[in-house]
């Protein structure tokens, strides 16, 4: 991840022609790295509309109206396949979705800060405003954060407003890489990297739609209907491109999966099913759907979440403990508790003799997982000295 000295500021360019986005990034791919940002509506659609495209190098700021007439993105694509240009973000996971939609892939290689600055020690889901206070000792407008980014033409103040999402992100970029560089600690964002920019991270499987609702249940019938029904769901929010929450909200699925109509009559009976929609095309879909489900064979159902399974529960205890560990391990090596390990994975360290979760591997397990299960074999136990946490080997 090479870096070279930042030039003064530029005026940031809209970009709204074919050849203007062409000429930008084929000099953009001579950089080392080249800050990224998108601006996109989604509050409407299932798919997120990419508005606006913002893109900082050393001499250049632009602005790319993404919505403008016969614009050809794919010098876009281009550049963010181009192993040789590093492509920074801040907090990328939407940002790389989008960029998967539109190019069919993410952007490599791939450097995302908000990650970065957790593993710097700048604390959990460190913002992109204060990250510009603490390294660029710039302060961000927010005047414009909730803009209708679809409206055309775009105001000046917006251009600047985007402008300065990448501008200063620069400075930022430089400054992480130079402290994570004197800590040995870019192979650790390197391995954060590697999950980002995997395209099954952003998979959408309508046939695991259900786990997101997290369905408090050992009942596998039940479960199967919920399935079926988020099933249904995902797919026709896809289809017709509307958010899956506009369709039917979650506790409406619930509700629905747990009564399991079989008619219109019975489906128009739950809270937020209207009588057009029990009815119509809709209706008949989700109903079709759940009279599938009922007709599995046991073996085809699905399994419960592990909360819900029999078997000795996690002592509180252990995880309180648990806690405590990822607490000192985290002020130890200046990195965010919640990077290193989940509060689920907790759980699972405290009720499972070596669960495969992230804490027991890579860096995770060199500063948290080895000592974890030091603590739960009576290896390591935890006393106070001073105002801190000590770890007492045994």
């Amino acid at each position: 991840m090479s870096r070279r000295p930042q030039a003064q500021d530029a005026e940031p360019v809209l970009i709204t022609r074919s050849d203007e986005l062409a000429a930008l990034c084929a000099r953009l791919r001579a950089e080392p790295f080249v800050t990224v940002d998108t601006e996109f509506m989604r509050e409407r659609t299932y798919w997120p509309e990419l508005c606006v495209v913002q893109l900082a190098g050393e001499q250049d700021v632009a602005v790319i109206d993404a919505m403008a007439e016969g614009l050809d993105l794919s010098p876009l694509g281009e550049l963010f396949a181009d192993p040789k240009v590093t492509k920074v973000f801040h907090a990328a996971r939407q940002d790389v979705e989008i960029c998967i939609l539109r190019f069919g892939a993410p952007p490599r290689p791939l450097f995302d800060t908000q990650v970065a600055a957790m593993v710097a020690g700048f604390g959990d889901q460190a913002s992109y405003d204060s990250l510009v206070r603490a390294l660029a000792g710039a302060q961000i407008d927010k005047a414009h954060r909730f803009s209708d980014w679809a409206a055309r033409p775009l105001s000046a103040a917006q251009i600047a407003y985007a402008a300065a999402d990448v501008t200063h992100l620069r400075r930022v970029y430089t400054a992480l890489v130079d402290r994570l560089t004197q800590e040995s600690r870019l192979s650790w964002v390197a391995e954060e990297m590697a999950e980002l920019t995997d395209p099954a991270t952003y998979r959408q499987d309508p046939e695991t739609a259900w786990e997101r609702l997290k369905p408090r249940s050992g009942n596998r019938r039940f479960l199967a209907a919920v399935r079926a029904a988020a099933a249904w769901r995902e797919r026709e929010a896809q289809r017709v491109n509307i958010p899956r929450q506009r369709l039917v909200r979650d506790e409406t699925l619930l509700e629905i999966a747990a009564t399991n109509p079989a008619t219109p009559a019975e489906l128009g009976r739950a809270r937020g099913i209207s009588k057009g929609f029990a009815e119509g095309k809709s209706g008949a879909g989700l109903l079709a759907a759940l009279a599938a489900a009922r007709e599995l064979p046991d073996s085809a159902l699905p399994e419960p979440a592990r909360d819900n399974r029999q078997g000795p529960p996690a002592s509180p205890a252990l995880i309180a403990l648990l806690k405590v560990l990822l607490a000192a391990k985290a002020e130890e090596h200046h990195v965010a508790p919640r990077l290193i390990a989940s509060a689920d994975e907790l759980e699972r360290l405290a009720a499972e003799s070596e669960p495969q979760v992230p804490a027991l591997h890579g860096w995770r397990r060199q500063v948290f997982g080895q000592a974890a299960l030091a603590l739960k074999g009576g290896r390591l136990a935890l006393g106070v000295e001073g105002r801190r946490v000590k770890l007492i080997e045994g």
